[in-house]
């Protein structure tokens, strides 16, 4: 990993992370407080935190093929509480898998002169997958800690993991 580092965090909101949201990952809720933790050390070494957030509109194309999930300022679409943004962080909506699509993640990553990012959150075979993807393409390190990230389905969860390691390759220290 290089100099400075940011920790994404993707998705971990209502709709995705308690039983009877919309789009419910399961392990998503097991995830916080590891990822919590991390977001503590990146504020603590004044390294970015930035939420990704799924957000989309009622008519969203996405919905062909996903159920509605994380409308636009609703409750599903929060945060879950016990990772709210602190101060300094960053939040980021999103209308796509990747992150960095039609958003403004790739400025923010610049203004912080970040070179290398930490994803978590869900879902790892999509959201995490082609966010690590673009990111690789765009010259940046990416780490995925494992215990970080969940997918809706286990194995395509590790098989995203596994092509993160093998074809994106990220960067080692």
């Amino acid at each position: 990993m290089g100099e400075k580092r940011a920790l994404l965090i993707l998705n971990m909101q209502n709709d995705f992370v308690f039983e009877g949201g919309a789009m419910t990952v399961p392990g998503a809720e097991a995830l916080v407080p590891r990822i919590g933790a991390l977001a503590s050390e990146f504020r603590e070494r004044q390294e970015p935190v930035i939420y990704l957030c799924d957000t989309h509109d009622e008519d969203d194309p996405e919905f062909q093929h996903a159920r509605p999930h994380a409308l636009r300022e609703t409750i599903g679409a929060e945060v879950i509480e016990d990772l709210d943004p602190q101060p300094g962080d960053y939040i980021i909506e999103k209308t796509t898998w990747s992150g960095f699509f039609g958003t403004t993640l790739e400025e923010v990553l610049r203004d912080e002169a970040v070179d290398d990012l930490v994803l978590t959150g869900v879902c790892t075979n999509r959201c995490v997958h082609y966010t690590a993807a673009d990111a690789a393409m765009r010259g940046y390190g990416i780490e995925v800690p494992e215990e970080t990230t969940a997918a809706r389905d286990p194995g395509a969860g590790k098989y995203a993991l596994k092509q993160i390691r093998e074809i994106l390759r990220p960067r080692r220290s």
